[in-house]
C-alpha cells in the first residue's frame, strides 16, 4: 500500500476535452513508483471526495517520442488509449514547453501524433481494427443489432432514432459486460445520424462505469460506423453529450484517422494527503 504522505505536495494539472476531464501529472523525473499509478487514479478521480476526473494521466520520458503517457481510468484500471485525454495531454505538454506545436507521444496503442492549434488539438489515432458489423446480441430476451470497432480501445455502437430516452447507463452496462465482449469488455456508444455530415452520440465508458460527457475514441468509432453503414463522408462532426462538437477526419481506407476539438485548462495545484484518504 502506498503511503499517502508520499504524495503530499505533488503538483497536478486538470484539463478537459469536450467535457471529458483529466488529472495530469508530469512525472518525467520518475518520483512516483509505477505500482502506485492505479492507487492514485482510483483515489484522485473520485468526485466530491477528491479532485475528481474521468481519468489520470502520468507523463514520463520516452526514447521513441517526445514523451510517454500512462493512462488510468477513474476506477484505477489502465487503458490503452483515450482520444480526449490525448488531446489534453498534448495541449499541456505544449503549454509546459515539453514539446513544440507538432508532437508525438508513446501509448500502449502505439505512437500518437498531435498538433496544437491554440486551444484546439488535432490528434491522430491508430488505424481502426476488428471491425464487425451487424452483431446480434440478446439482452433480457430482446435482440439488439450492434456494431464493433477498436479505435485504440474497444467500442460497440448502437444506431438509434431517439437518444433522449435511451437508458444509457443501464443498457450500456449490460452490453459492456456481455459475454460476447469478454474478457476485455467494451465501451458502448449510442448514435443518431443527424445529416450526411453530422452525428450525435451518448457514451457509456468502460472504467468510468457511467455515461460521460464525451469520448474521443467513441466519437471516432461512431463516425467510422456511420461511414461504413450510412456512407457519411469525412470530415464528420460529432455532437457530444456536453454539447461540444468534435471533428473526425479519415481517408477511404481508414489508414489515417484524426480527431480534432477544443481543450480547456481548468486548474493546477498540489495534492493534499486528505484527497487520498478513504
Amino acid at each position: 500500500m502506498a503511503e499517502i504522505e508520499d504524495f503530499n505536495g505533488l503538483k497536478f494539472y486538470k484539463l478537459t476535452g469536450s467535457g471529458n476531464d483529466f488529472i495530469i501529472i508530469d512525472d518525467r523525473k520518475e518520483k512516483i513508483k509505477e505500482k502506485n499509478f492505479s492507487f492514485l487514479a482510483s483515489r484522485l478521480c473520485r468526485r466530491q471526495w477528491s479532485i475528481g476526473a474521468d481519468g489520470l494521466i502520468i507523463i514520463r520520458n520516452s526514447k521513441k517520442a517526445n514523451f510517454k503517457w500512462h493512462f488510468f481510468n477513474a476506477d484505477g484500471s489502465e487503458a490503452e488509449m483515450c482520444g480526449n485525454g490525448g488531446r489534453c495531454v498534448a495541449r499541456l505538454a505544449y503549454d509546459l514547453g515539453i514539446t513544440k506545436e507538432k508532437l508525438t507521444f508513446e501509448t500502449k496503442s502505439g505512437i500518437i501524433y498531435a498538433e496544437v492549434e491554440g486551444n484546439k488539438v488535432k490528434l491522430s489515432l491508430t488505424p481502426p481494427s476488428d471491425l464487425k458489423l451487424n452483431i446480434k446480441l440478446k439482452l433480457n430476451e430482446k435482440d439488439y443489432i450492434v456494431h464493433f470497432v477498436n479505435t485504440g480501445v474497444p467500442h460497440t455502437i448502437i444506431l438509434a432514432e431517439d437518444l433522449e430516452n435511451i437508458p444509457v447507463k443501464e443498457l450500456g452496462r449490460k452490453i459492456r459486460f456481455h459475454p460476447y465482449f469478454q474478457p476485455a469488455g467494451t465501451n458502448v456508444d449510442f448514435v443518431r445520424i443527424i445529416s450526411e455530415k453530422e452525428i450525435e452520440i451518448r457514451t457509456y465508458e468502460r472504467g468510468v462505469e457511467d455515461e460521460t460527457l464525451a469520448c474521443g475514441t467513441g466519437a471516432v468509432a461512431s463516425a467510422i460506423i456511420a461511414f461504413k453503414l450510412k456512407k457519411l463522408k469525412s470530415p464528420i462532426k460529432v455532437k457530444t453529450k456536453s454539447g461540444e462538437i468534435l471533428e473526425i477526419f479519415f481517408n477511404e481506407k481508414l489508414t489515417e484517422v484524426f480527431l480534432k476539438g477544443e481543450t480547456r485548462f481548468i486548474c493546477e495545484g498540489k495534492i493534499c494527503g486528505e484527497a487520498l484518504e478513504e
